[in-house]
């Protein structure tokens, strides 16, 4: 808690001392050894294999769940947050434009799915079976033998899991690589004791051997917390939030005289934050400062060393920083799914390659240490439960998920694989929608999520005002509840949203219709109520009634309740005890509406075989271009999402493809 690691200053200092720091002293550095737990291992370099995704159980774990759904007939367009040509068009920090700007697939209109070669496996083929088949899923877990209605999932969720693995970490927090062939190498340096952060978001310590140095608070471990602006994924609403930090080398946090000064390491931070999210005119210098005199800044571009540590929590809407529940602000509660690590590796700036440079067939990893390189200047950790929901290291499928992501483009000797979107900053997502200034630099609280007990009542709500996105020069959330039309990056809406929309979005308060339900009934109808949920939806953002009279986002658009949470962290524990992670780990309760075929006559959709889709069948798979042998797109997808780039938004339209991730 931060009241004892104030109390515990003083017992800091003098341990200090016995580690050969200083007394006590502001900047006083702290002895970088640290004594291994074990002298009778030997550190290794890091070494890793090669293995073609063809190996893998899924050949095309980069391609997530999400790029398999339907648009409601061009109505609902999820992929914009991914496919863009905003950040290329910049010529920042992204060389990787997937919204048709040059010559490559626009995955914005087009269902791209490209093969890994002409004999490969079709990547048109939907292989997330628990996102697309739920009910496969719970047979597997009655397979095991296993009844989720016993389990006490409120007791899972605020049982640590995050601190045994880190307890197994050897060799010294403050090293990227623990430099041990152990299972738990590249699991991040930052030890979950030492958090929550303080109100600056510097992780503070009371233990010598994780810290660099120490201020007037205590040891500065080198990581500061994020705070950031989440989309469709990793959001209360949805099941999953995130703990975000970052840590730079050790000469971005000494002066000139290499002293260590947490002004300086301030400062190099908040220049990193300005060149990451564009604000060239608010950067007085043309290098960082202090020790890191030598090292430029580049617009877009991380200086090599940079570390990302993200856990990534189930959630507990209780929680709110009680200390009998858990330590953390907003929702995050004290078990984790994953703990996910980034460290740049080398010095490479995006905008120094072009889209298909580079690229190879072959991922290289190590499986039973968790870690990929992803191709573009990065190595990618993760650690996720197994079946007793103790962290493990990741394999390499598992962790190509992670590059389908982060990723990127970069000239090789050796080509690696690479895919990415075109809406990262140098392969990274949470730092360029950092909230501006110091809100920005603090721990995760998804708009300031608090519990409100007032008059009797105890009920979520959001004390941050709603971002604006700098480029569309509109409200964050609204622009994604315009484009997408539900409550995450699947198209789909949660029954707390129709609940509240049909209370709030009616005839008596000012809508030309009630909120209408999808109607399945045949395609003309499931067209015209799509069409209408748009509407109103867009009338809805329009009129500003998806904010509070404070501009905060209204919670139920936000936060579950603590049962629904706990029905969603029982739907991915079913992944858990299956292990079958391979399979996808977004977990409905039926079949997405978005995964059925319900398009109108004459615009069928098909299958592989050239079959058309009968109306509400599930789509696992679509069509390839299998005409032109000789064509650059023999075997890839050739169907259409029916996002049209010729319908202007006011007339329904969601081709969007210039979308920028920045915030004013």
């Amino acid at each position: 808690m931060q009241t004892n690691r104030h109390l515990l200053i003083a017992i800091l200092a003098s341990t200090l001392v016995g580690c050969g720091g200083t007394s006590g002293t502001q900047n006083g550095a702290i002895d970088g050894s640290n004594v291994d737990q074990n002298p009778t291992l030997v550190k290794s370099g890091l070494v890793g294999e090669f293995t073609s995704p063809l190996n893998f159980e899924n050949p095309y774990p980069n391609v997530p769940a999400q790029c398999y759904i339907e648009t409601s007939n061009g109505r609902q367009n999820a992929c914009l947050f991914c496919h863009t040509n905003g950040l290329y068009n910049l010529g920042l920090g992204n060389n990787n434009p997937q919204a048709g700007k040059i010559d490559i697939v626009n995955f914005q209109t087009d269902y791209g799915f490209d093969p890994l070669n002409t004999t490969a496996p079709y990547a048109t083929i939907n292989r997330w079976e628990n996102t697309l088949y739920p009910e496969k899923l719970a047979d597997a877990v009655a397979q095991l033998g296993i009844s989720p209605e016993q389990w006490q999932m409120q007791s899972y969720i605020r049982t640590n899991n995050w601190q045994a693995a880190y307890d197994q970490r050897l060799g010294s927090p403050k090293d990227w690589d623990s430099g041990y062939d152990g299972a738990m190498r590249l699991l991040p340096g930052l030890n979950p004791s030492d958090l929550p952060a303080d109100s600056d978001g510097f992780v503070r310590t009371t233990q010598a051997e994780n810290a660099f140095f120490i201020d007037g608070l205590g040891g500065i471990t080198g990581w500061r917390a994020i705070n950031f602006m989440p989309y469709g994924i990793f959001t209360p609403i949805n099941g999953s939030v995130s703990g975000i930090y970052i840590r730079l080398p050790e000469i971005f946090m000494k002066d000139d005289q290499d002293q260590f000064d947490l002004s300086i390491y301030s400062a190099n931070l908040d220049l990193l934050e300005k060149a990451i999210t564009n604000q060239l005119d608010l950067i007085q210098n043309s290098h960082y400062l202090g020790s890191a005199a030598n090292t430029e800044i580049v617009l877009g571009a991380y200086p090599k060393g940079t570390e990302f540590a993200h856990p990534l929590h189930y959630v507990d809407t209780q929680a709110d920083g009680m200390s009998d529940v858990s330590d953390f602000p907003g929702t995050r509660a004290q078990r984790v799914k994953e703990v996910r690590y980034m460290v740049k590796v080398e010095d490479f700036d995006p905008m120094t390659a072009i889209p298909g440079e580079g690229e190879g067939d072959s991922i290289y990893g190590r499986d039973d240490q968790g870690w990929v390189n992803n191709g573009a200047g990065w190595i990618l950790a993760g650690f996720i439960e197994d079946q007793q929901g103790e962290l493990r290291p990741q394999t390499r499928e598992e962790m190509t998920q992670c590059i389908g992501c982060h990723s990127g483009f970069k000239s090789t000797e050796f080509p690696n694989f690479t895919s990415g979107t075109g809406n990262t900053v140098d392969s990274t997502w949470a730092f360029p929608r950092k909230l501006p200034s110091a809100v920005g630099w603090q721990e995760m609280n998804y708009l300031g999520y608090q519990i409100n007990t007032e008059n009797d009542l105890t009920e979520a709500v959001s004390t941050l005002p709603e971002p604006i996105n700098r480029y569309a020069e509109q409200g964050e959330f609204g622009l994604f509840l315009q484009y997408v039309v539900g409550a995450s990056l699947y198209g789909d809406m949660p029954a707390s949203f129709e609940t509240k929309f049909n209370e709030l979005i009616t005839i008596e308060n000012g809508y030309d219709l009630n909120w209408p339900a999808v109607d399945t009934s045949n395609a003309q109808k499931f067209d015209e109520s799509s069409q209408n949920r748009q509407r109103l939806l867009r009338h809805f953002v329009s009129r500003g009634d998806y904010l509070n009279t404070d501009d905060t986002i209204k919670p139920f658009l936000l936060y579950p309740d603590q049962q629904t949470a706990l029905e969603n962290a029982a739907r991915y524990r079913q992944v858990v005890v299956t292990q079958r992670f391979n399979k996808g780990k977004d977990v409905f309760t039926e079949t997405p509406e978005t995964y059925r075929h319900y398009r109108l006559p004459g615009k069928e959709a098909l299958k592989v075989d050239g079959s058309a889709y009968l109306f509400g069948e599930v789509m696992s798979e679509r069509s390839v271009q299998l005409d032109e042998p000789t064509r650059f797109d023999y075997r890839a997808g050739d169907s259409l999402t029916l996002i049209d780039k010729s319908v202007l938004f006011e007339d329904g339209g969601t081709f969007f493809p210039e979308y920028v991730p920045y915030l004013k």
